[in-house]
């Protein structure tokens, strides 16, 4: 892998943005190149082959683009497809979910953690699993908050209607008195300032994606793979291409909305034409 090739990320649509938000803000000097598959969106409800095939595709994409990392910022993804899948490529990838489990694990003091997510997040107890691996003393508590999706997408994150329903949502996680808290959607740190009001100061959030961008940066640095333009002075900021596979003006407003300025080059892709199974 070449130092100065791109980082490559890719999600089922916008929400990994907030991923690819992170990873500016931590290594500003690298360069991006970001696959959302708002074509195909979402991935929670369908079969594990399926968002396998899907994975699939979305790493090829980006292999054609010479990246040196991959991040799959897709939660579903991350859950159901990446175990299976991590092994049959020789570039290092990384889910969101590994990573915002071990944060809770460090963070937590009274070893009672929650998860919010998706239906299929969820459903797949993939947080749970990795936090009971890490440490089998943890009490995990999950809830699905599927409206808080649309809610972000929409921009409603200064409505009294979000606080109403994230204190519905949520106090079941005051109930049995977690004192941490995984943000276990890519849409959700949008979400964070109404969250962390309806939970209070005692409780710590975590949000995946962040702590997927601290890992990322540490796996840079470990394998000598940071971005030259990191050491000029002033350092040199990156360069970021987005693709996705339909819809690219859709994509161009709702990312605007969670990168806060608008985004000038988008380009559509025919992901379909990308091999939905390993070529050996």
């Amino acid at each position: 892998m070449k130092m100065n090739s791109p980082i490559g990320l890719f999600d089922s649509g916008v929400g990994g943005l907030t991923v690819f938000r992170e990873i500016v803000r931590l290594l500003p000097s690298e360069d991006v190149v970001y696959f959302g598959d708002v074509g195909r969106y979402p991935y929670g409800g369908r079969s594990k082959e399926i968002i396998t095939q899907f994975t699939r595709q979305d790493i090829a994409f980006l292999l054609e683009h010479d990246v040196k990392f991959i991040i799959c910022a897709c939660n579903s993804a991350s859950s159901v497809a990446l175990e299976e899948v991590i092994g049959d490529y020789e570039i290092e990838l990384i889910g969101v979910i590994e990573p915002g489990a071990r944060a809770a694990v460090n963070k937590t003091k009274n070893s009672r953690i929650g998860i919010i997510g998706t239906h299929a997040t969820i459903g797949s107890n993939a947080y749970a699993k990795v936090i009971h691996s890490l440490d089998s003393d943890m009490k995990v508590f999950s809830l699905a908050c599927p409206l808080f999706v649309p809610l972000a997408e929409e921009a409603y994150i200064e409505k009294e209607a979000t606080y109403l329903i994230a204190k519905d949502y949520l106090q079941t996680m005051h109930d049995v008195g977690i004192d941490t808290l995984v943000l276990g959607c890519t849409h959700y740190p949008l979400l964070k300032k109404v969250i962390s009001e309806v939970m209070g100061d005692t409780v710590t959030l975590i949000d995946s994606g962040e702590e997927t961008a601290k890992e990322v940066r540490q796996k840079l640095v470990k394998t000598n793979l940071i971005n030259s333009k990191t050491s000029e002075i002033p350092p040199i900021n990156g360069d970021y291409n987005f693709f996705v596979s339909d819809v690219p003006d859709k994509f161009s407003s709702i990312a605007t909305r969670f990168l806060g300025h608008h985004m000038e080059k988008i380009t559509r892709v025919d992901i379909s034409r990308y091999p939905a199974k390993l070529e050996l």
